[in-house]
């Protein structure tokens, strides 16, 4: 079996050779030939000009025995077309300069059409798609509509989730407005980057950890279920939930051919909360890169071991990998998954 076919059949809960393994944020600044490029460009020159996007979509498919790729943008890029002005600021991250806190500003948000609008990402997918000539997969993403909506209500980064929650709590019609301007980007925006060539799709709902039990499923769930219901069933679906281990059922429940799981908990107690019904994916703590190769060596064969070789795995780290992380170790965490995953 080839690289071409691991992910997507482990998707799929069929048999492989070998446990399938990318990782998010794997186009990165952690990579030499990307800090090349964005030494010459900004980060949305980059990402909106599809000969870069490719070159940095393509850039860990050539360094590693990578089982994906993923279509290198960021889950603001819609929200600009939606009327949210933001800007990338240097060591800062995302600024927004128009939040999104009262009944007006949400009822201006504006619908889009993303193949249209987001032009520059689709040519990018198709190029991507061909450029790889189906050496390995390439999959698509989004942010999910409650961590879009926390970046526009918070204007960036938050640590409580003030003004997402007021929100919630004391305009909750308000609250459900929002979602579900979001909630109907995200399907479009996913489904054409389906129709573009995407061959997968993950929703990264990176900011979810922050919310009850109770406060998900009042708030989050009704949207994200809708969300994963309408999307293209010709792909799969992947669901990340970053720092969410005790909304894991509730996850579920809202959908997805793949649950993603952070390195909070064991795999194979996160599988069995899911009663073994989806995919899952995960879950090295990124900063394990940064041990010795024995220490990556162990923690690797603890995840395989947990999982038992099950069809339906696919190795990723916890989280997105951090810039500073050793490449060689990259390199070498990819190989011996391969190697101490093959199927006898």
């Amino acid at each position: 079996m080839s690289r071409a076919d691991r992910y997507l059949k482990a998707c799929k809960k069929e048999s492989v050779d070998c446990t399938p393994v990318w990782i998010m944020r794997q186009a990165g600044r952690y990579l030499e030939e990307y800090r090349a490029v964005r030494a010459k460009h900004s980060f949305i020159e980059v990402c909106k000009t599809p000969e870069l996007v490719v070159e940095l979509t393509l850039q860990p498919v050539r360094r590693f025995e990578i089982d994906a790729a993923i279509i290198f943008a960021d889950i603001l890029l819609p929200l600009e077309k939606m009327g949210i002005d933001f800007e990338f600021t240097k060591g800062d991250g995302p600024r927004i300069n128009n939040m999104v806190q009262t009944r007006a500003d949400v009822e201006k948000i504006r619908a889009i059409n993303p193949m249209e609008e987001m032009a520059y990402l689709m040519d990018a997918i198709r190029m991507a798609r061909r450029e790889l000539g189906g050496k390995v997969p390439l999959i698509g993403f989004s942010g999910a509509p409650f961590t879009l909506a926390s970046y526009i209500t918070e204007g960036g980064g938050s640590r409580n989730y003030v003004f997402t929650k007021s929100m919630m709590y004391r305009e909750p019609d308000t609250w459900h407005l929002l979602m579900e301007k979001l909630t109907d980007m995200v399907i479009v925006y996913l489904n054409d980057q389906i129709k573009a060539g995407v061959q997968a799709v993950q929703v990264f709902d990176s900011w979810v950890g922050c919310l009850s039990q109770a406060d998900y499923r009042e708030f989050v769930l009704p949207h994200q279920k809708r969300l994963m219901a309408s999307l293209d069933k010709s792909a799969p679906h992947v669901h990340f939930a970053f720092g969410a281990s005790h909304l894991l059922t509730l996850i579920h429940e809202a959908g997805g051919d793949v649950i993603g799981v952070d390195w909070r908990t064991d795999i194979d107690a996160a599988w069995k909360a899911l009663n073994y019904e989806p995919c899952i994916q995960g879950n090295l703590d990124p900063v394990a890169l940064y041990g010795s190769r024995e220490y990556i060596k162990r923690r690797v064969a603890e995840i395989l071991d947990k999982v038992g070789n099950k069809n339906g795995h696919i190795f990723n780290l916890g989280h997105g990998i951090l810039p500073t992380a050793p490449t060689d170790n990259v390199k070498y965490m990819i190989d011996i998954v391969h190697e101490l995953s093959a199927r006898k």
